[in-house]
């Protein structure tokens, strides 16, 4: 194992550092009163599409790049240190699902499409209460002739107002256990509520569906979940981990200008110290999603706890980070006008997703007790 990045992957993030502090400017949503509305997600994903991101890891045979989540880590990574307002994540979810489950015909059909950044994606998972694991009890699916009709509601859906696509989780009434579908999302019966989220960087919505017609995806779903849920996690982790430099270096740079009582605030051992916690903390987020990203690139058997584990450390050391950073800056890091209230949104609503750092640890210890048994 070796934790040092090729020149290809330092190449590769560079160029999206470069590509998106120059064509994503979040000033629509440094504004007081600003909403996702503001954020430019259409004009911002075409942009991103045209660097043919959407297809970073889909296979080739179905027009993709193909490349692994080391490959990957490098534009998340960039993507959350930019907080880059996009259904680039949503979408990325979808492929997965698709490339893992769905049929032949199902991927032929749409992965050239998201490929290329014409199709966009949405995964409907979560119950009410957030949970992503365990028998889904909020929306149904049952067989009417060659198709099915999803019912109920999912919750907490990144970027399914902007999908063309949807990858709902439903309990299956015909085999009693919870199943993956593909719902096309303009049609009748599909309801999509934007929530009021505190990330007004990136859509999150409630999905309400009413027997929507939707097509059952052919990997079941312990073959499915787990493989996706292990890598749905290492994204949020990397974008975390990446987020949490970037506040981390902004703050640092703001010490090093502001002074207070005729000296920088910096020279302060107070501040010293917040900083050097600073460091340790993203050097311990950079080493976790890192190890993440080889294990799952490599399919060892450590993926899933690697995963668990970046998304438990990098969720509470983000929200730490930037909590301590608008502490630093004083009164105008609470201001609208600065991007430290950003950050820390991202921070709060990425810890949240998909399982916080509690549930995580939980799973971890869960793993780690039943290898030793």
């Amino acid at each position: 194992m070796n934790f040092a990045l090729a020149d290809d992957h330092l190449v590769l993030r560079q160029s999206a550092r470069t590509f998106l502090e120059k064509e994503i400017s979040l000033a629509r949503v440094l504004v007081p009163g600003a909403t996702v509305d503001d954020a430019g997600y259409e004009a911002n994903w075409s942009k991103i599409a045209a660097m043919g991101w959407p297809g970073l890891v889909i296979d080739e045979a179905y027009d993709g790049l193909g490349l692994s989540c080391i490959d990957l880590a490098m534009i998340l990574g960039e993507m959350g240190r930019s907080l880059a307002p996009s259904p680039f994540l949503g979408t990325l979810f979808g492929a997965w699902a698709l490339q893992r489950g769905g049929s032949d015909t199902q991927k032929k059909n749409l992965l050239p499409g998201i490929a290329a950044g014409a199709v966009k994606c949405a995964l409907a998972v979560a119950e009410s209460h957030g949970a992503t694991d365990g028998p889904c009890r909020e929306a149904s699916a049952r067989k009417q002739g060659v198709s099915w009709r999803l019912t109920g509601v999912k919750s907490f859906v990144i970027d399914a107002a902007s999908a063309d696509w949807l990858i709902v989780a439903a309990h299956d009434e015909q085999a009693g256990s919870r199943a993956f579908f593909l719902v096309e999302a303009h049609q009748p019966g599909v309801e999509v509520d934007l929530l009021p989220w505190r990330d007004v960087t990136r859509q999150v919505a409630d999905l309400r569906l009413k027997n929507a017609v939707g097509e059952k995806l052919a990997a079941a779903d312990a073959e499915l979940w787990p493989w996706l849920r292990d890598r749905v996690l290492f994204a949020l982790a990397t974008e975390s981990s990446a987020g949490a430099q970037r506040v981390m270096e902004m703050t640092v740079d703001y010490a090093k200008e502001r002074t207070a009582f005729g000296r920088q605030i910096g020279s302060y051992q107070a501040i010293k110290h917040s900083l050097a916690d600073m460091l340790g903390q993203v050097e311990c987020c950079n080493a976790a999603v890192l190890y993440a990203a080889w294990a799952l690139s490599e399919g060892d058997a450590r993926g899933p706890l690697a995963a668990a584990m970046a998304k438990a450390y990098t969720s509470d050391a983000y929200m730490a980070i930037a909590q301590r950073s608008i502490q630093i800056f004083g009164a105008i890091g609470f201001t609208w006008e600065m991007a430290n209230h950003l950050y820390f949104k991202r921070a709060r609503a990425n810890a949240e997703l998909f399982g916080n750092a509690r549930t995580q640890r939980a799973r971890v210890i869960d793993m780690v007790e039943k290898k030793a048994a």
